[in-house]
């Protein structure tokens, strides 16, 4: 998932998500030595806050909450139709949609949404609907 991780990179999501766990200590694993670690929480992200304000800065009226072009456009990452194309691939589209622009767009708009919230971003949920 090489170009959907450039998304969460500039949201800042890929770089918490992918931070390495700390071992136990060695004094802590042997008292519990059968116990599963904790589970790591996901650091939440609040997306909304970062596009709001990159929205606010852009010199372009730019709609990331309708539109994936313009969603690309706000995190500085290639937005043309053969770029989309390949994170719509990336992403798994359903190949009758591939084919009509703007089903594709649609799809890849809410897909992409949906993969930020599961990676610890806060996209509202009347987004992902």
């Amino acid at each position: 998932m090489a170009f959907f991780n450039k998304i969460l990179e500039k949201l800042g999501i890929r770089s918490a998500a992918a931070a390495p766990e700390a071992p136990p200590p060695a004094a802590e694993a042997e008292m519990i030595p059968d116990a599963p670690p904790p589970p790591t929480p996901i650091a939440i992200v609040d997306v909304v806050a970062q596009l709001e304000q990159r929205a606010a800065a852009n010199p372009q009226k730019l709609n990331w909450r309708t539109s994936i072009v313009d969603l690309l456009k706000l995190l500085d990452i290639d937005s043309s139709f053969a770029a989309r194309k390949d994170l719509a691939v990336e992403l798994g589209c359903p190949p009758e949609l591939m084919g009509d622009s703007a089903q594709m767009n649609m799809w890849l708009h809410k897909t992409v949404l949906a993969r930020i919230a599961a990676n610890g971003g806060n996209v509202p949920q009347d987004l992902l609907d």
